[in-house]
């Protein structure tokens, strides 16, 4: 019976394992994928089959080393099979939950990171449990004494790990930065020019990276890998390196000479292929290490005759060099990961990330301002003033020049939306620069996470481009940061998560992985459904871009465009605001805190409509100036009239909350007339600009001015209701607020009205 309960574990393990890969993929795909998307080197769907193909090989090839389980995170000859097991479970449910949150918020981070750290956590929790319960005694040296956590984890190749990978962020960044700054001082924006006679030697030296990489990190572990020939690449690597420049410079020359081929291109389209390949060759053992070596421990457990799993310690699997996944689980494994780098939604969510961090292009920044960014941009501003007065004037001048990007930039501007994030200037760097340090890492043995490398020599590289200029180095650095805050967390949240879950079952049993499967599926799915509604906001911002005709907007496509966000957000005002106050009356706390979060929705759009305004009027045909004026306009007014429903909905929540008194019921009384009138009010404005009739227009200015002489009369019975001390400060302050908001949505919707009528007549 007990060995059916292992077998399941076993399969609970593979089972994870899939659900890991799937998340891990939509995490690392940010790595191989980013600079031939952000450069729109070929269409998305040609890169996504040029990955995949490299993934599959990568996969399919690798032997599959379980390195980070079996090379010593913890010694496992000191623990008992059934230790082993309760390890292994907590870490594949803490590593599913802890990527599924990630790549759900669109961080990318370190599965290697995450699985040492789990790893780790699940291992320290075990020995804790196990020396407070069995006081355990070891042999050492042939003294038998006392266990304690130092003998079960191996605490130098931790230590290793994690110093290796944080030395490497730095690396990362500054040697982008540097080779960014050189390149583009050589080639310029305008680089076309001179890669007539230059690309060919770029090219040359990029592709030679980018092999030497993929031999030494993509293929160092494939089955077709004989040891002479690993040892023979080692030995000849000065000889690989040399004679493959020169003949890789020689032969694109030609190619270029011959078929006018784009060099860059073929170097970001080989170099995605590369960093596909060595992703799936060697971080496979992140997603599948774990079940692999709980396999091989049941195989250990069920070869050994009455084996108890409470006493059968695991010195099988500290001896056992070379565990390898069978070839048909490499290739289920490959194919899971090509499906998911497909269809997986979030692995395009982690993708934006980085592409919106490191873009060329201004546009709506996805994080916001911090302290530390601000204070690093001004210190970044002070240098610069220096380096201006130090340097000499040429020198200067000459540097200006080479990163003068304005010719590049009304090209761009010019694309449009089919406009890329950066040039593949850019992305050649991006690519050659982490092939490189990632192989040269490889081939010192010094551990590191490509994830941290791709990702800070992209931000490292677009620093040194200029793409971070003062209208967006704050809130582009504040992004850098809040990912590399999310790494150190990934590692906090990791080790917590494994420990507190490997010590629960170690309390309750077998029984609590029930309940933690059934944590790790409610948590995937609420991501799930977090992420379907996060793209249904995304879906629903970009509805509001306005269609192009052949390069430019037609002012006709701005009048429909315009008339349908206008009624679509009028609607969405005059339900909150109703809403708002009858769930204030009905003290419904919990509805009142969702309406808050629909307010907020609501003014993202808006605010997003907003950001339309500069590329929008700037693609308007010479003529459509007015247009454009009542456009920016109408959007404003529209903005400003979501806008005050924050300031309706948020207090009265706050005021539930706090648990304070709601209004009286001849306040109510006075607020519900209020209400029905505004419902009107808003019923004929969306009639109104449906229809594009206003002839009515003068007869509902005269509404709104009854209602705002209503309102005034609702202020003068609060006051004299203060007066006479019938109501409290909190709920008079409240009350005012709300007459006080509901007045300036009315104003912003009346001018939103008459721009409206103007634009119609305008088109007319």
């Amino acid at each position: 019976m007990m060995d059916n309960i292992y077998l399941i574990l076993v399969f609970i393990l593979f089972m994870l394992a899939i659900s890991d890969l799937v998340v891990g993929v939509a995490n690392d795909a940010v790595n191989f994928l980013n600079s031939a998307v952000g450069s729109k080197a070929a269409s998305y769907r040609t890169i996504l089959f040029i990955a995949s193909i490299g993934i599959f090989l990568g996969a399919t090839f690798s032997t599959g080393m379980m390195e980070v389980a079996r090379n010593g995170i913890f010694n496992p000859q000191y623990f008992y099979f059934k230790e082993i097991m309760i390890i292994f479970i907590a870490v594949m449910i803490t590593d599913v939950i802890l990527l599924d949150a990630f790549n759900s918020l669109g961080l990318p981070t370190s599965t290697t990171v995450s699985l040492v750290s789990e790893l780790m956590g699940a291992a320290v929790a075990v020995s804790i449990y196990k020396i407070a319960t069995s006081n355990p005694h070891i042999i050492d040296n042939g003294i038998e004494r006392l266990a304690t956590i130092g003998d079960y984890i191996n605490t130098a190749k931790s230590l290793g790990i994690i110093t290796g990978i944080l030395s490497s962020v730095v690396i990362a960044f500054t040697t982008g930065v540097i080779i960014q700054f050189i390149i583009r001082t050589i080639f310029t924006f305008n680089y076309e020019p001179k890669l007539k006679y230059m690309g060919s030697l770029l090219g040359g030296v990029a592709i030679t990276t980018i092999t030497y990489f993929l031999l030494i990190k993509g293929a160092k572990d494939a089955v077709f890998m004989s040891p002479e020939a690993k040892a023979w690449i080692k030995e000849n690597s000065g000889l690989i390196i040399a004679y493959s420049i020169i003949a890789w410079t020689i032969l694109l020359q030609i190619l270029t000479w011959l078929f006018r081929i784009n060099i860059l291109k073929m170097v970001v389209l080989t170099g995605t292929f590369a960093l596909a390949m060595a992703f799936a060759g060697n971080d496979l053992v992140n997603f599948i290490g774990v079940p692999i070596a709980g396999f091989s421990s049941y195989e250990i457990f069920s070869a050994t005759p009455n084996a108890d799993a409470t006493t059968l310690l695991m010195t099988g699997m500290a001896a056992d060099k070379s565990v390898t996944v069978p070839s048909y689980m490499l290739f289920i494994a490959g194919a899971v990961m090509v499906l998911t780098l497909w269809f997986s939604k979030k692995a395009k969510n982690v993708t934006k990330t980085e592409l919106s961090l490191s873009r060329q292009n201004e546009g709506e920044e996805r994080f916001g301002s911090s302290f530390l960014a601000r204070n690093l941009v001004r210190s970044v501003l002070r240098l610069t003033n220096t380096a201006e007065r130090v340097l000499p004037k040429r020198v200067y001048a000459f540097l200006a020049s080479r990163f003068d990007g304005t010719e590049a930039e009304a090209k761009r501007k010019a694309q449009g939306h089919e406009a890329p994030h950066f040039d593949m200037l850019r992305a050649t760097v991006n690519l050659v620069t982490s092939s490189m340090l990632i192989a040269l890492a490889t081939s010192h043995k010094l551990p590191l996470s490509t994830t941290y490398v791709t990702f800070m020599v992209a931000m490292g590289s677009s620093l040194a481009d200029r793409s971070w200029g003062r209208e967006s180095a704050v809130y582009r650095i504040t992004g850098v940061l809040s990912v590399i805050g999310g790494w150190f967390f990934t590692a906090f949240s990791a080790f917590t998560g494994a420990f507190v879950f490997a010590m629960l079952i170690n309390w309750l049993g077998w029984s609590a992985v029930i309940g933690l499967l059934a944590l790790a599926i409610y948590f995937v799915y609420h991501t799930h459904v977090l992420n379907k509604r996060k793209q249904a906001r995304e879906a629903t911002v970009d509805s509001f871009e306005i269609e192009e005709v052949n390069g430019e907007i037609l002012p006709e496509k701005i009048f429909d465009r315009c008339k349908v966000n206008v009624i679509d957000v009028l609607k969405g005002v005059s339900d909150l605001y109703h809403r708002s106050l009858t769930s204030f009356e009905d003290e419904d706390r919990r509805a009142l805190k969702q309406i808050t979060k629909e307010v907020a929705e609501l003014n993202a759009n808006t605010k997003q409509m907003r950001h339309n305004i500069y590329p929008t009027v700037r693609k308007l045909q010479e003529g459509s100036i007015d247009s454009g004026l009542f456009y920016v306009q109408v959007i404003d007014y529209l903005r400003e009239s979501a806008h005050c429903l924050t300031y309706i909905s948020t207090p009265c929540f706050e005021h539930l909350d706090n648990n304070h008194k709601v209004f009286m019921p001849e306040q109510f009384e006075d607020l519900n007339e209020l209400k029905a009138n505004i419902s009107d009010f808003f019923e004929q404005t969306m009639a109104m600009i449906g229809q594009n009739n206003f002839k009515e227009l003068d007869n509902l200015q005269h509404l709104q001015g009854q209602l705002m002489e209503h309102m005034r009369l609702l202020r003068k019975k609060q006051l004299k209701r203060i007066k006479k001390e019938k109501a409290g400060t909190r709920m008079s302050l409240l009350y005012l607020n709300i007459l006080h908001e509901t007045q300036n949505m009315l104003l912003h919707v009346g001018n939103l009205l008459k721009a409206q009528r103007d634009f119609v007549k305008f088109q007319s």
